[in-house]
């Protein structure tokens, strides 16, 4: 029986550095200072993502009066609430109860006057959590549809960019839903760039993509689609709504937090423990492999020529990588990232790493993310795994499993994308 394995005090700098970024995004703590004044009228709470419920919870201790509504969460991230109603859906492919969640949130928002208020708090993760395809849309295409892009690598812009124009409820429709009504979003950012009307799709704010972008995006990554959805989006049936619709013209929209945020939080916390830190940037994309590549010829080059930063110092950065799947493993794109790194490194001795989704739920790993130590591939050599094998098989899940580099947390409830951090000793 092997002992367990003894985490490094370099890794656990970084996952502090972690946890001071989730902080930083707590909704209890961001919410607040962004919720209007109480209406005449009535109180509508409706949300969607993976930070709803916390959002929800940050509502309700907030205003004295009833509270109404629906928020919408990945299945394990539900929190008891006492007024509004918190239901599960499905994610990262939507399903029946996709459909349900949608339904309900159209319902909470209907028949209301222009003396009431909506509140919709949305977060990432909300666009397979409600699913209401277009009429005429079947929701096995629309699954079929999502499943595809997800294993072609396609980034969330792009992927939400198509929900919006197969959708009932996305690109502005929930906003229109409630007029006349007052709608205020408030909207934590999972997106590189953080654009709100690409959180979660956008169901409250007009979109200025069209059918004819979503149709190119399809044929980019050459995903089939039936005819008649083909014909649909060459003439614009299915068009979302957009800026100078009158139904949005009362609308407030307020990003509550971002991984900016978060790493600015890191940042400081690193600080006080007097290690340098340099923030990459908070929107870096493209391919986990190919960050990771990148990610370590920067560290390398500290650790090895002092540029383009003086070792010790930890570098970190934000934004959300993707993952093209051809293997049958299990990982996410912070395991697949981590372990691609550790390859990359090949064990050098003074650099330590972290990548690990801030929503706490990281592909089908079961994990946040994963860490990197020298002695990282050592371990799996000693335990019989090929690290080369495992990246093939996009098994980076099974392989950090295996060496107990693993990053646990569950359902963190909030979501400001992935976070990665690298410690380079003097």
């Amino acid at each position: 029986m092997t002992s367990p394995v003894q985490i490094p005090s370099q890794i656990e700098l970084q996952l502090q550095l972690y946890q001071a970024a989730l902080a930083a995004a707590n909704p209890l703590k961001v919410v607040p200072a962004y919720l209007p004044s109480a209406p005449s009228g009535r109180i509508v709470v409706v949300g969607l993502g993976k930070a709803a419920a916390a959002m929800a919870h940050a509502v309700e201790l907030h205003y004295p009066k009833p509270l109404e509504g629906v928020v919408v969460v990945p299945t394990g991230a539900s929190l008891p609430l006492n007024h509004i109603r918190c239901i599960e859906g499905s994610h990262p492919v939507p399903d029946a109860s996709s459909i349900q969640a949608a339904e309900q949130l159209l319902q909470a928002i209907s028949g209301l006057t222009k003396d009431d208020l909506v509140i919709a708090l949305v977060s990432g993760g909300g666009s397979a959590l409600c699913c209401l395809p277009t009429a005429g849309l079947l929701l096995q295409e629309k699954q079929r549809i999502t499943r595809a892009l997800l294993l072609k690598g396609a980034p969330i812009r792009e992927i939400n960019t198509v929900r919006r124009h197969l959708s009932a409820i996305k690109g502005g429709r929930l906003a229109a839903q409630a007029y006349p009504a007052k709608v205020v979003s408030l909207v934590i950012s999972d997106i590189p760039g953080d654009d709100p009307a690409l959180v979660a799709s956008g169901p409250t704010l007009a979109d200025s993509s069209t059918c004819h972008d979503a149709l190119a995006l399809l044929v980019h990554y050459g995903i089939e689609i039936p005819t008649e959805l083909r014909s649909a989006l060459e003439a614009a049936d299915w068009e979302s709504i957009k800026p100078e619709d009158p139904r949005l013209s009362g609308h407030t929209c307020h990003l509550v937090s971002c991984a900016w945020d978060g790493l600015a939080a890191a940042s400081l916390l690193a600080t006080q423990h007097k290690v340098p830190c340099h923030v990459l940037s908070d929107a870096m994309e493209g391919e986990a492999r190919e960050l990771a590549l990148a990610h370590a010829a920067i560290a390398l080059s500290v650790a090895e020529r002092g540029h383009p930063f003086k070792p010790p110092c930890l570098i970190l950065s934000g934004g959300e990588a993707t993952v093209t799947v051809t293997g049958k493993g299990r990982g996410g794109r912070n395991t697949e990232f981590a372990l691609a790194l550790a390859i990359a490194l090949d064990g050098h001795p003074r650099i330590h790493a972290l990548s690990a989704g801030t929503d706490g739920l990281d592909g089908n790993a079961g994990a946040a993310g994963a860490w990197v130590a020298p002695d990282s591939l050592a371990r799996a050599r000693r335990r019989g795994l090929d690290p080369h094998s495992a990246l093939c098989d996009n098994d980076s899940g099974s392989f950090f499993a295996a060496i107990e580099g693993l990053v646990l947390t569950g359902p963190t409830f909030t979501n400001i994308n992935d976070f990665r951090a690298i410690y380079v000793e003097a």
